[in-house]
This record gives structure tokens, C-alpha cells and sequence, in this order.
């Protein structure tokens, strides 16, 4: 009995050695995870930079637009726009254990799938506007997301 508890113990202290080690592999960015904010403006306009269209003319808001973080063809998060377009998901560690920062802002794009004509008749009721990320830093434990520019893709 005692054998099996000096094995026992052995073997924990192997595994919590290898924590802080594995830790470190990851980066300190993927330890903020735990809490990220991803939020933007969608804007009512086919083509967007930086959630301004290109001519700088001030397309107007995309309110009640429904925007969705996708990440390997999954949803894993949703917002709908207020009536300025903006929009804000908050990730909680529950999410941070499916994807680590760099793999979110690698391999998630927003999506928004609400048609645009629902904002503008003139524009396509088919398509979506779809946006990668951009990590802008860290505030108060809390990694900052924004959306890198909005364009349209067709269905």
C-alpha cells in the first residue's frame, strides 16, 4: 500500500512539473483567454475597411443585424447590432478551452449573415458580410478583438 502512495505522489509531481512548462509553450496571451471582448460596428454597405466603407461617405448603421463568430465551420458565439450597428460578444474560460487566442484570431472570422437588404432594399437580399479578426491588447486582464473589415461574399 504504502508503495502504491510513493508511486502515486511520483507521478503527480511528474504531471505538475510539466504544467508550467506546457504553460509557457502556449504564451502568456493565451492564459488572457479566459476573458476576451470582441466588438465592432457593422456598417449597411457592400464593402467595408476597417467598419468604414471606402468612400468615406458614412454608410449608415446595420441595426438588428445578427453577427456570429464562426471557427472551424462551428458558431461559437452570437451578438445582435444596436441601432448604431455596433455590436459586443464577451468570451468566457468555458470558450477560451475550445480556442486559445491565436487560434481564434487565426481560424475564426465574424460573420453576418442578417442580408443586407434588410438594411437597404437596393442591396442583395443573398450573401454575407464576413470579417477577420484583429487582437487590439489587453485591458484589465481582458483581450480586446475587433473585427479587421467587413466584406461582402456572395452565396
Amino acid at each position: 500500500m504504502a508503495m502504491k502512495i510513493v508511486v502515486m505522489l511520483s507521478l503527480l509531481v511528474v504531471v505538475a512539473m510539466a504544467i508550467p512548462e506546457a504553460k509557457a509553450q502556449l504564451g502568456i496571451l493565451n492564459d488572457l483567454l479566459g476573458s476576451a471582448n470582441i466588438q465592432g460596428t457593422v456598417l449597411c454597405t457592400l464593402n467595408l475597411k476597417d467598419n468604414v466603407d471606402d468612400n468615406g461617405d458614412g454608410a449608415p448603421a446595420f441595426s438588428n443585424a445578427q453577427v456570429q463568430l464562426m471557427c472551424g465551420g462551428k458558431v461559437l458565439s452570437n451578438a445582435t447590432t444596436n441601432g448604431a450597428g455596433k455590436f459586443s460578444m464577451k468570451m468566457d474560460s468555458v470558450d477560451s478551452l475550445v480556442y486559445d487566442l491565436s487560434s481564434m484570431l487565426n481560424g475564426c472570422n465574424l460573420m453576418v449573415p442578417t442580408p443586407l437588404s434588410d438594411c437597404n432594399s437596393n442591396l442583395p437580399s443573398v450573401g454575407s458580410l464576413i470579417s477577420t479578426l484583429r487582437f487590439l491588447g489587453i485591458t484589465n486582464s481582458v483581450a480586446n478583438i475587433t473585427p479587421s473589415g467587413f466584406h461582402f461574399v456572395p452565396s
